[in-house]
């Protein structure tokens, strides 16, 4: 059932989260962006902490969406369509609003609270798209799809933190090619 009020909450705290940071945001401030009081937010949220955790949950399958579009969009074999991943996300980081990957930021600025709502929900993201490229390269043929995926997992989560780092998007392009190699070198030799 649809709460429009907690939804005008989350998305408020999507836009406040992801551009400043979790812990730079009040709840006075997520409360004004929505246009609500403090007092409405804490009857949808019990906690900021909450609302951490909501932020994130709802940017779980949005993201994967864009993944798996991406992904589908790119012409091509298997490993061009995991690089393909990569050179959307570079696209992405282009812009100018980019600020990385809020499970990770959100990770960083947590990491001292591993049982934090908020973690739990970013770790369950992760598992959640490798679980995603651990099928796809199942269903390619590859005995050693879960692997693999963690492979790219790591090149994916690699790229985002040198991407903020050095403000240069070239390095998911990078990523993508180490990707396409890995992806190429796994497949049966009959679906090469």
């Amino acid at each position: 059932m649809s709460n429009p009020t907690r939804e005008r909450l989350i998305a408020a705290a999507i836009e406040l989260f992801y551009d400043e940071g979790i812990r730079a945001v009040s709840v006075d401030a997520v409360a004004e962006r929505a246009g609500v009081t403090k007092r409405t937010l804490y009857y949808h949220f019990k906690s900021k902490d909450e609302l951490a955790a909501a932020y994130l949950a709802a940017r779980d399958q949005p993201n994967l969406a864009t993944f798996q579009r991406w992904f589908a969009k790119t012409e091509g074999s298997l490993p061009d369509k995991i690089q393909g991943l990569f050179h959307g996300l570079a696209r992405a980081a282009r812009r100018p609003g980019w600020k990385g990957c809020g499970f990770l930021r959100t990770s960083v600025e947590l990491v001292n609270l591993p049982g934090h709502p908020a973690m739990k929900i970013g770790a369950a993201h992760k598992k959640n798209v490798e679980a995603w490229l651990g099928e796809t390269f199942a269903a390619a043929g590859i005995v050693e799809g879960v692997p693999l995926a963690r492979q790219i997992i790591l090149l994916l989560d690699g790229a985002f933190s040198v991407v903020l780092l050095n403000r240069d998007p070239s390095y998911m392009d990078a990523a993508g090619d180490a990707a396409f190699t890995l992806v190429s070198a796994a497949l049966p030799q009959d679906r090469r």
